[in-house]
């Protein structure tokens, strides 16, 4: 009975593992961040979960105070004002903001702090993405791009929460 039960334990782990691996291999995302005149001010990372994408992103060089994020549909991340980066990332056809009953876009993301040295590290669960193939992937590379913004999103506001200028954007893309 021990050794049964050693075996299937043994057994389970491994397709866990397995599975685990496998699930997310490949689809992993990166974005390296721009300022307007070209210089490199953060990068961000995303990683597959089970419901969702996790969203890491180092900033540097950065006014300090509170600002907000955004996917946006546009691929590109044309200098110095980024307008090619397009509207938020909608394929559900929901009204921006959190806190808006109709919304959010898959693209609206927390606001955050950039500290007094220019710094942040941001991680963020975004519910309403996913890297694999399917309406809301923000994949293929190049169809989307992360925008930091320099104001906080007030979350209600459609369709772009007042936040103010596009400071940084980064084509999402796989590595």
């Amino acid at each position: 009975m021990r050794l049964g039960m050693m075996c299937l334990t043994g057994a389970l782990l491994g397709l866990m593992t397995y599975w685990m691996k496998h699930s997310s291999e490949g689809e992993v995302a990166v974005a390296d961040l721009l300022d307007g005149k070209g210089e490199p001010v953060g990068h961000a990372t995303f990683t597959p979960l089970m419901k969702g994408v996790r969203i890491q992103v180092t900033l540097f060089h950065l006014q300090p105070g509170l600002h907000s994020m955004h996917i946006q549909m546009g691929g590109e991340g044309h200098r110095p004002a980024f307008k090619s980066s397009g509207a938020h990332f909608n394929p559900f056809g929901k009204r921006h903001g959190a806190q808006n009953k109709d919304g959010p876009h898959a693209g609206d993301l927390p606001n955050f702090e950039v500290g007094d040295d220019g710094t942040a590290q941001v991680e963020v669960t975004a519910f309403h993405i996913m890297l694999s193939p399917g309406k809301n992937s923000i994949l293929p590379s190049g169809k989307t791009c992360l925008v930091i913004h320099e104001k906080p999103d007030d979350e209600v506001s459609d369709p772009t929460g007042n936040a103010g200028s596009q400071l940084a954007c980064g084509v999402i893309q796989k590595p």
